[in-house]
């Protein structure tokens, strides 16, 4: 899995910062974590195709999150008309989508499809599932976690010494499926064995709260916000926001395994603050720029 942070601000954008968006590639699936306002332009000078995306996740409507779905649908309506799309949001998500629809001129696409999520695991396909819970925010907002599954590889060394042919065989086993070779049963588990998937959970907006440590629990990696240093706490309780600190101490509770922060206010001309108060609850807690690629 890797993902590729194409902004990193809050609110108001910065010279160094664009609105929230991060992308995971996993498998032949794109996955785009918000879409704030310059999130298509973030895709090329990243060098990722438009037409690599196939499910948007939106946490909530604040316009640093969505301000960049219009012109980043239109895009790709125009570049690939029969594109597959899903959008998936909070409640109202397909509301509101129409809603834009009404505002903008939009080339009929209809292979787009919008939903309200409505369960926590709303998407499971044969390579991966996602979750999502409600957060704690000044409105509706979701977090997620993308889930890869395990796969099953074939130990090469067993099947050498079995004996057993390269063909359909090892494909059954692969798959799972237990074979028959010169009058044995032979379990898959006796000639392979499964590579667990890797974990990403995806926090932003919110307070502290359970949910935020329920999504990242056991992850390989935790994206969570960070819009406040430690000092300024009261300001990040009022706004529903998290310090370094908290995302770090979500992160400890959770058991993940790699903290990166993100959604900085624009009042920080450098992060230097925000990584060492997550660092003292957190050791290897890093900020995130955008651009910056990482691999799990």
């Amino acid at each position: 899995m890797e993902t590729v942070f194409l902004g990193t601000g809050s609110m108001v954008p910065t010279k160094e910062r664009n609105h929230a968006g991060v992308f995971v590639s996993c498998g032949n699936q794109g996955i785009l974590l918000d879409c704030g306002e310059g999130v298509q332009r973030q895709l090329r000078h990243a060098g990722i195709s438009l037409t690599k995306l196939s499910i948007i996740l939106i946490s909530h409507w604040h316009g640093d999150h969505v301000l960049g779905l219009p012109g980043l649908v239109q895009s790709l309506a125009s570049m690939d008309p029969t594109k597959s799309l899903k959008i998936y949001g909070p409640k109202g998500t397909k509301k509101r989508f129409g809603m834009l629809k009404k505002a903008f001129v939009f080339e009929e696409n209809s292979e787009v499809q919008v939903f309200d999520v409505a369960k926590r695991k709303f998407h499971d396909s044969e390579t991966i599932s996602i979750e999502a819970l409600p957060l704690d925010h000044t409105t509706t907002c979701l977090g997620y976690s993308i889930v890869q599954k395990g796969k099953r590889k074939i130990n090469l060394e067993a099947i050498k010494k079995a004996g057993i042919p390269q063909g359909p065989l090892i494909g059954q086993l692969q798959d799972g499926y237990p074979i028959k070779w010169q009058g044995k049963r032979i379990d898959p588990d006796q000639v392979s064995y499964v590579e667990h998937g890797k974990k990403i959970a995806y926090v932003t907006d919110t307070a502290v709260c359970n949910n935020a440590v329920e999504l990242a629990k056991d992850s390989d990696m935790l994206i969570i916000e960070s819009t406040y240093a430690d000092d300024l706490e009261d300001k990040a309780e009022k706004n529903k926001h998290l310090t370094a600190r908290q995302a770090a101490m979500i992160a400890n509770s959770a058991n993940a395994k790699k903290l990166v922060l993100t959604h900085f206010s624009q009042r920080y001309k450098t992060i230097s603050q925000i990584e060492e108060d997550a660092r003292t609850v957190f050791s290897g807690a890093i900020c995130a720029f955008d651009l910056m690629k990482t691999r799990i």
